[in-house]
């Protein structure tokens, strides 16, 4: 059955009071699908007439494009509310999109946006539905890198809905949606977006939202079972648009994976933002990242994450920033990350927050295998609480500094083998690399192989420059010689620290102290009861500045604070 009989079998209607259809075969209203007509035209045409139904009945509209690869080249298409466009599976209907015509020209395959197009609150897009088909942005160059150059680029949609699309090799965002109500993007995957971005620019993400233009304090949509890969900046981030605006509570982010991204999620100016049961692994900066680097300085705050794996990040697993609390970190598997499992820190410019983090929650999280710390305080906090976690065999990055080259030293993109080494495994993971003025940094090594992660997302090679011609000298830094399972690095007032168990079971030992305040570090008021710290491979305590006042008392290996 097909689909116009399964509309007619249900007792919808295929042709409306309006005299337009509700039920559209592209390929009977001048699109081809045939990869050489450029069906941007027609397309255009037929939402346009269709969203014009819509506005005269309030009848929604479906556009059905078989299979096919339908050439959009030279200009996008200004969407209408109550036109939906569906495919016959993301393998089977292509849009691929090009502006070999016009380098000026973006190119979405659909946009609405208040700058272009005059979207607002009273002026939106309603009951419209993008599923089951590929977007192909890779033919799309720009002059200069344009943010509008994206996959799907609305704003201000309520009753939306974006459903199996693969989105891959857009020049900006694959994703990029402002301002939903009532939304669901599920079942997506973007690869390879933000082609054009250096990393730095606005957009060039796999799926980006922004919000706070509803002028509401809850936007209410949910991004599920989605899937961000090898995208330049973010894999699914989160942004406050409007400085003015508060922070809207009402996102969920259920059950995504964002692997090889710059960042994997982040939130950059939600309120309550949940992000639960993700995969985040394999991203170049941080799993998961809250900081201020948003267009609005704005970084979020009250959000839970939990449940999730984050696993492998090339720096931090969770990189928290700027906040000014609360957050809660609760039940996630955080191992094996080449920095820090928890950062806590600086990041980017806010400008309208207090630089205290207060109330933030660290609980029954399974800290191990990080390659430095497995938490680590580097901004002042208040009131925080650290909870029965399990912290365990971290500072795997205990090497001592190595030099080489000659006959036994080989490079390739991506690895570079001594074979007279004989390092502990994974010993230099998250180290820099310099080979002369080259530079790339280990994702893990063995007795005689370091692997190097890419230079940046969905590169193929890792090297900062051309790769090193074979027996070219090389350098790897010292491990940091303390390396805790807590240490906290700058002033902390009234933290609470209970019930943790903190140790390591290997053998030789790599996490040197069960908790560890440096000199730069201060403890307050701090509650620091009931953590077992027996195992570590130097104590359990370190306390290069003794803590003033508060309770520190009933830790197992006797380093009780009175």
């Amino acid at each position: 059955m097909g689909y116009p009989d399964v509309l007619t079998s249900i007792g919808v209607r295929r042709h409306a009071v309006a005299g337009s259809p509700l039920f559209c075969d592209a390929r009977e209203h001048g699109l081809t699908g045939d990869g050489k007509t450029n069906d941007q035209p027609a397309l255009a045409a037929l939402v346009d007439r269709l969203g014009a139904a819509y506005a005269a009945d309030g009848r929604a509209r479906l556009i059905y494009c078989p299979p096919g690869v339908y050439s959009i080249r030279d200009a996008g298409t200004v969407w209408r509310s109550g036109v939906s466009l569906v495919g016959a599976g993301a393998g089977a209907t292509r849009f691929v999109l090009s502006n070999d015509g016009n380098r000026a020209e973006p190119v979405p395959l659909a946009y609405f946006t208040a700058q272009l197009h005059g979207a607002s609150p009273t002026h939106h897009l309603a009951h419209v539905e993008f599923s089951g088909f590929e977007i192909d942005g890779s033919g799309v160059a720009m002059a200069d890198y344009n943010p509008l150059a994206k996959g799907i680029g609305l704003q201000f949609i309520t009753r939306g809905i974006f459903r199996d699309l693969y989105i891959h090799h857009t020049a900006a965002t694959g994703l990029g949606c402002d301002f939903l109500q009532d939304c669901l993007i599920d079942t997506v995957l973007v690869a390879g977006c933000g082609r054009e971005d250096d990393g730095t620019q606005m957009g060039g993400a796999g799926i980006g939202v922004g919000v706070g233009g509803w002028r509401d304090s809850v936007e209410r949509f949910n991004i599920t079972n989605s899937s961000a890969v090898g995208n330049a900046t973010n894999g699914i981030f989160v942004e406050l648009q409007d400085p003015d605006q508060p922070r809207p509570l009402g996102v969920r982010i259920i059950g995504c994976h964002a692997q090889g991204n710059r960042f994997g999620i982040s939130d950059w100016g939600m309120n309550g933002l949940i992000v639960t049961a993700c995969t985040m692994t394999g991203n170049l900066d941080a799993g998961f990242h809250v900081s201020a680097k948003g267009t609005t300085n704005t970084a979020g705050k009250g959000g839970l994450v939990t449940d999730c794996v984050i696993d492998g990040n090339l720096r931090d697993g969770i990189s928290i920033g700027n906040t000014p609390g609360p957050y809660t970190i609760r039940g996630n598997r955080v191992s094996g990350n080449g920095r820090y499992g928890y950062h806590h820190r600086s990041l980017g410019e806010s400008t309208s927050e207090a630089g205290v983090a207060e109330e933030i929650i660290i609980e029954s999280n399974d800290f191990y295998g990080n390659s430095a710390d497995g938490i680590r305080i580097d901004r002042p906090m208040r009131e925080a609480v650290v909870l029965n976690n399990r912290i365990r065999n971290n500072g795997r990055q205990c090497a001592p500094a190595a030099t080489g080259g000659g006959d036994f030293v080989r490079y390739s993109e991506r690895s570079m083998i001594d074979r007279q080494a004989a390092w502990r495994d994974d010993a230099h993971r998250g180290k820099v690399l310099r080979v002369g003025r080259r530079y790339a940094v280990v994702v893990e090594n063995n007795g005689a192989e370091l692997r190097l992660a890419p230079i940046r997302p969905g590169s193929e090679t890792s090297w900062s420059a051309d790769t090193p011609p074979p027996g070219s000298a090389y350098e790897l830094p010292d491990a940091p010689p303390v390396r805790a399972g807590l240490t906290i690095n700058a002033a902390v007032d009234s933290l609470t620290i209970r019930g943790n168990r903190i140790w390591d079971s290997q053998d030789p030992q790599t996490q040197t102290y069960g908790i560890w305040i440096t000199e730069a570090g201060s403890a307050a008021g701090c509650r620091v009861q009931d953590n077992d710290l027996v195992g570590n491979e130097l104590g359990g305590m370190r306390l290069d500045t003794p803590p003033i006042g508060g309770r520190w008392t009933g830790n197992d290996d006797g380093s009780d604070w009175d």
